[in-house]
């Protein structure tokens, strides 16, 4: 089913941070949130996540309001890895994967081998399992970025809601993520990512929404959002287009607009 935001107001500390935004996010589609910092993103990932009420306007998967779904329901339907990868615990790198399980499991209940699978099977695919064993907090900024994700993947959700990714991984495993997403999209997940790579956006992204103040100024196929005028709108930045061996048209910075 969609997750989208209809209409959707967001007030923090006295302070309207989004205002009016609808989107419909589409599963099996990779989307990417894209604006310059303060402009709502990781707010409105909160809020779609049911982690932030609005003030006006709601955040609905189908037809329902995100936040009146069951905690557990809510948990099992929407993953969501926070932009802040700070682990505070003391525990493994696999016992923190499988707390992604906790909504699928019976209070009080141990793992069961569905649980172990999934695990492992989220462990695998974001190259992790060979930290399974070691304690989470001695990890890598990057490392444990990884663990976090392959937490929110053991969990099964039907959407993967994720706020700056890439920011704490290195090129090759920013290319691996973004491949993983890929191919979660491919398997009918829906995924919602903030980003401020304008290339990565060109590559990976089905469609970009663009935030400017709190406000969606595009929101549309990639292709046709990742363009000079709608860049210029958000960014305040001048972009030209070019080519790289897939056809991809890249949009690389040339300078900022005249003010």
């Amino acid at each position: 089913m969609d997750l989208s935001a209809k209409k959707l107001d967001v007030t923090l500390g006295g302070r309207r941070v989004l205002h009016g935004i609808d989107a419909v996010f589409r599963p099996g589609q990779v989307t990417a949130v894209l604006g310059a910092n303060g402009s709502g993103k990781t707010t409105l990932l909160r809020t779609l996540a049911g982690l932030q009420k609005s003030e006006h306007g709601s955040a609905l998967f189908g037809d329902r309001v995100v936040t009146d779904l069951d905690p557990r329901e809510r948990a099992r339907t929407i993953g969501y890895l926070p932009q802040d990868g700070a682990v505070h615990w003391n525990i493994t790198a696999g016992d923190l994967v499988m707390l992604g399980r906790t909504p699928h499991r019976s209070p009080f209940a141990g793992p069961s081998p569905a649980d172990w699978e999934a695990v492992v099977t989220a462990m695998s695919a974001t190259a992790t399992l060979e930290f399974a064993d070691r304690t989470a907090t001695e990890l890598s900024g990057g490392e444990r970025a990884r663990v976090l994700l392959a937490r929110v993947l053991a969990g099964q959700p039907q959407w993967l809601l994720a706020d700056e990714p890439l920011a704490s991984l290195d090129p090759a495993h920013q290319l691996d993520l973004l491949a993983q997403f890929r191919r979660l999209a491919d398997e009918g997940i829906g995924v919602v990512m903030v980003l401020h790579d304008l290339i990565h956006a060109a590559r990976a992204a089905d469609a970009v929404l663009l935030l400017h103040e709190g406000r969606a100024v595009a929101f549309g196929p990639a292709a046709e959002i990742l363009a000079p005028d709608p860049l210029r709108a958000a960014f305040g930045v001048e972009v030209m287009a070019v080519e790289d061996r897939q056809g991809i048209a890249l949009p690389i910075l040339t300078g900022r607009s005249p003010r």
